[in-house]
């Protein structure tokens, strides 16, 4: 049996006893980085006295996970096994996704325990959500794309939350409050650590406030819903193809909405005209 087991963010406290039963029986562990995961079974064996030992741990990573799993022999799954991420719920913004991929395809039994999770922290913290939200993980961490996804979650009808790098944090602050400064925030660090810290206010005060502040620590930021009515001031691509405008702008158009070539999406234009001729 495989078992994906969320480990504690920040207090050892936060590890569930099913999770320390499943993990005194699991022989084989795959884990980000087996320093980490070695580190974090010695701190659960002290803290809560226990002896988990398993018989070998595995990196299994972002980069690695392809060459690792094309590799990997079914038999050891007739064993119990674990998949930790360096913290929190794996395939939240951590590697876990193609794992449970592979026991998929080949119909290998797997479970995934509830755990840490510091987006719905932040997000329950925020008191910004009733009911939908939009989580996102990391945005781009630059160029076009990076200001393209800060647009995009300006514009989400719902509140969205993303994850954020110290070195980032205050950045992505001050382009929202360029954007819209009114925008309502909520920004979460060291989430169930010793220096769990957060900050509400609308964009352009926050952006100030973060200036001063220690920005060291994981950062979990809620954004506020937008208000505009999409469901009468939206365009879709239809409505764009329906409009009477050249070829070349509505490519223009489409490239802006999808992120795709505009010379490409011109040439599939210009192809379909020429059909219905």
């Amino acid at each position: 049996m495989l078992y994906f087991i969320p480990t504690p963010i920040g207090n050892l406290g936060d590890i569930s006893l099913r999770s320390l039963e499943l993990l005194n029986v699991c022989r084989f562990v795959f884990c980000e980085d087996t320093r980490v995961c070695k580190h974090l079974i010695a701190l659960l064996n002290e803290r809560f006295q226990t002896s988990i030992k398993p018989y070998k741990i595995l990196s299994l990573h972002s980069h690695n996970e392809k060459e690792v799993l094309e590799k990997l022999d079914l038999e050891l799954f007739k064993d119990n096994v674990a998949y930790l991420s360096d913290a929190g719920m794996p395939g939240i913004s951590d590697p876990g996704f193609a794992l449970v991929q592979f026991a998929l395809k080949h119909k290998l039994s797997y479970e995934v325990l509830p755990g840490a999770n510091a987006a719905l922290v932040a997000l329950v913290s925020s008191n910004l959500c009733e009911k939908e939200f939009i989580f996102l993980g990391f945005l781009a961490n630059k160029g076009k794309e990076r200001q393209k996804d800060i647009e995009n979650l300006l514009s989400n009808p719902y509140p969205s939350v993303l994850y954020e790098s110290p070195k980032r944090i205050l950045s992505l602050v001050q382009n929202i409050a360029k954007l819209e400064p009114e925008k309502e925030l909520f920004a979460m660090k060291e989430i169930s650590k010793k220096f769990q810290t957060s900050f509400r206010g609308r964009a352009k005060n926050l952006a100030k406030e973060l200036e001063s502040v220690n920005l060291s620590g994981e950062w979990v930021l809620v954004v506020a819903k937008s208000l505009h009515n999409f469901a009468h001031n939206s365009l879709c691509e239809e409505d764009i193809l329906a409009l009477d405008l050249p070829l070349k702008v509505k490519s223009k158009l489409l490239a802006k909405m999808s992120g795709k070539n505009s010379k490409e999406l011109y040439q599939k234009l210009l192809l379909s005209q020429n059909e219905v001729k």
